[in-house]
């Protein structure tokens, strides 16, 4: 372990990740006034750069993040990180927010989650990431759904074919399409589960909304692409919503959209805001 000065006055978050998402988590987090911050480092990743290790906290491993006693944990590495610290995080009272959203379509794995912020009286905070449009979904949740009426979710994704690389290379499909070529069509269930690192966007629509198993997800590789766009109509007793969002890609890495640190961020900035809107 490998502290810092700091003031007990100020906030302690701590942050698990050393992806593209995290690094910029991580600097606005450091030049933010209110924050003491601690960097999780995982076995057999990469070291921090320089700058980071001169002025953030480093922790090794589980033990450690919790003898620190942080305020807010922001897990920002995978699901596997997800697995391994956030349920103990939360059974010890402390929150966090999570971007592996795509994870939670393993029902045990929900169920767990939820069941140790019950008991650490602490919450599990999903941020929209590339998406918007979530506290007018989330609303539609309370509607009453009727045979005249149904209550329908449905979510496109549609990316250029960088961000889907491997999975064409193994599907034994063009790299450079000349059209569009669908990947996947079915529930968010089923499409986080099968693209865990790309469709976290169909399970935080499906969380917000309708759940897992009722919202429909179809998954589009698009060489007229230019950026990560996400389609989302919602439809029942409530009226109707149709939204559409084009995300640059993150400079680093082209599967995630580059507002996705900006979301977490903003929910770092609420966490500790005394007046929150939405």
């Amino acid at each position: 372990m490998n502290l810092k000065n700091s003031s007990d006055l100020k906030h302690k978050v701590a942050i698990i990740g050393r992806g593209a998402v995290a690094f910029e988590v991580i600097t606005y987090a450091l030049n933010d006034a209110r924050f003491d911050v601690a960097l999780v480092l995982q076995p057999g990743r990469p070291a921090p750069t320089e700058s980071v290790l001169n002025q953030a906290n480093v922790l090794f491993g589980l033990d450690e993040l919790l003898t620190w006693q942080p305020d807010l944990v922001i897990e920002a590495a995978g699901k596997v990180a997800l697995q391994t610290y956030v349920a103990p995080c939360l059974a010890a009272g402390v929150s966090v927010i999570a971007s592996s959203v795509g994870a939670l379509a393993d029902e045990e794995l929900f169920k767990t989650l939820h069941q140790a912020a019950i008991t650490g009286h602490s919450k599990l905070i999903l941020p929209s990431g590339a998406v918007g449009a979530l506290d007018y979904l989330s609303a539609t949740r309370f509607a009453t759904s009727s045979i005249e009426a149904p209550t329908a979710i449905v979510y496109e994704s549609r990316k250029p074919p960088s961000a889907w690389r491997d999975v064409l290379a193994e599907r034994g499909l063009p790299l450079t399409p000349d059209a569009p070529i669908t990947l996947f069509e079915g529930s968010a269930r089923e499409a986080a589960k099968l693209f865990p690192q790309n469709l976290n966007v169909a399970a935080t629509i499906a969380l917000a909304g309708a759940g897992m198993d009722n919202t429909q997800v179809s998954v589009v590789v698009d060489p007229a692409a230019k950026g990560n766009m996400h389609t989302l109509t919602a439809t029942g007793s409530f009226g109707s919503l149709s939204a559409q969002i084009m995300n640059r890609p993150s400079p680093t890495n082209p599967k995630t959209s580059w507002v996705v640190g900006l979301s977490i961020i903003s929910n770092l900035d609420r966490y500790f805001a005394p007046i929150v809107v939405g």
